[in-house]
């Protein structure tokens, strides 16, 4: 069983402590938290995540294996994907590369969300987690 890097642990605990709509709307605040891309992964090619529903691309920057960084790419207009990422992005950005790889699959079930969003679109989550797993293990 893996352990939460402190911040994603932060944000697993916020939603533990709302009930019911409230968590789809802590997940609508982190979609408009997510942060843009920076200038030089604009017109980069990323990688697809394609179980999402919506169109996701990310980005694993392992150039430091004790800060590794994260970027998304998702439209706005798909609010639930953009919420996910923005949760992965600020919960684990920074952290190393074995913290990341310590997180279980699973994690995303200890938010809640099962109650106010799909299976499917909870697949989605556990698909970005697992695309930037395979990263790091292939690059590190």
């Amino acid at each position: 069983m893996g352990t939460l890097p402190g911040a994603l642990g932060d944000i697993v605990e916020d939603f533990k402590s709302v009930a019911g709509e409230d968590k789809l709307q802590l997940l609508l605040e982190f979609s408009r938290e997510l942060q843009p891309l920076p200038a030089e992964l604009e017109e980069a090619a990323m990688e697809p995540v394609p179980e999402c529903q919506s169109p996701l691309f990310l980005a694993v920057d392992v150039a430091d294996p004790q800060r590794v960084r994260l970027h998304f790419s998702a439209p706005a207009e798909a609010p639930t994907t953009r919420g996910f990422a923005s949760i992965l992005q600020q919960g684990l950005d920074g952290a190393s590369a074995s913290a990341i790889l310590d997180v279980p699959d699973d994690f995303y079930a200890d938010l809640g969300l099962d109650s106010v969003v799909s299976p499917l679109r909870l697949r989605g989550m556990s698909a970005m987690l697992a695309r930037v797993k395979r990263k790091l293990r292939a690059e590190i």
